[in-house]
């Protein structure tokens, strides 16, 4: 099997997979790897399946060599890490490819691979990002935003009356309460600025046909009141992770991999 660990801000995301999918899933906090409280929770949701790959999708550097230690005294197995320079099933086209977060490569990779290019990823995480795939399925770039947690608790954390509250479909434009006008804010007003980044995104790319995949912990909300998301797909993350594995596993690849800088 191959265990994979997506590690976010908050939660790491962690997956085993076989060959051909992610077969099951399950979160820790984040900050598990710094109490020391991982590994038991990790054993566990492994059981008795065999770890013949590993591999890591990191935005918190620091606790990337906890994951790996832990891999290593548990199943003694080396990890791979997903980089620009690891990556496959993806080219880039992007200034300073480092900067990417590995987590939108591996979004990009899953999308790129199950749908097709041009294609854009709508993930809501911490922030909110859209990451673009063109045409030649190369990584382009994207957009970033503030999260709906993280605005809806900002306005809490910076206002006297306002509350914090609890991210929910809310059918009316019109808020009656101080909860409810927060909550057409935030559902309301982050489909609107989806709804107008993909109208934007479209024109740019010069296409009409532009395919969205929504993955991330409010994706299922926001999609269901937007036709112009295409799937949501809440493995995404762990899946172009598998992907790049597997691709790097095989001595042909089904897509070709470049890194382009500016002018080349």
């Amino acid at each position: 099997m191959i265990l994979l660990f997506d590690i976010g801000n908050t939660n790491t995301h962690i997956g085993l997979a076989n060959e051909r999918r992610v077969t099951r899933h399950t979160d820790i906090p984040t900050a598990a790897w710094f109490s020391g409280a991982a590994p038991m929770p990790l054993a566990r949701f492994v059981g008795r399946a065999r770890v013949a790959d590993v591999a890591i999708c990191s935005v918190v550097p620091r606790a990337t060599p906890r994951v790996r230690q832990v891999v290593r005294a548990l199943w003694h197995r080396s990890s791979l890490e997903l980089t620009p320079k690891s990556l496959r099933g993806l080219g880039i086209d992007y200034p300073k490819p480092k900067t990417i977060g590995p987590d939108r490569l591996a979004n990009a990779v899953a999308a790129r691979h199950r749908f097709g290019a041009p294609v854009v990823v709508l993930d809501f995480g911490t922030a909110v990002t859209l990451d673009v795939v063109n045409a030649k399925g190369d990584y382009v770039g994207g957009v970033i935003a503030p999260g709906l947690a993280a605005m809806t608790d900002y306005l809490h954390e910076k206002t006297a009356l306002l509350p914090r509250i609890r991210i929910r479909e809310f059918k009316r434009a019109i808020g009656r309460s101080t909860e409810e006008a927060m909550l057409v804010g935030a559902v309301h007003g982050y489909r609107g600025l989806v709804r107008g980044l993909i109208a934007e995104l479209k024109r740019e790319l010069r296409v009409r046909r532009l395919p969205v995949i929504a993955t991330g912990g409010y994706a299922k909300l926001i999609a269901a009141k937007l036709p112009e998301i295409l799937a949501v797909a809440p493995d995404l993350t762990l899946e172009g992770l598998r992907l790049v594995l597997v691709l790097g596993s095989r001595p042909a690849q089904p897509f070709s991999h470049s890194t382009r800088e500016p002018g080349n």
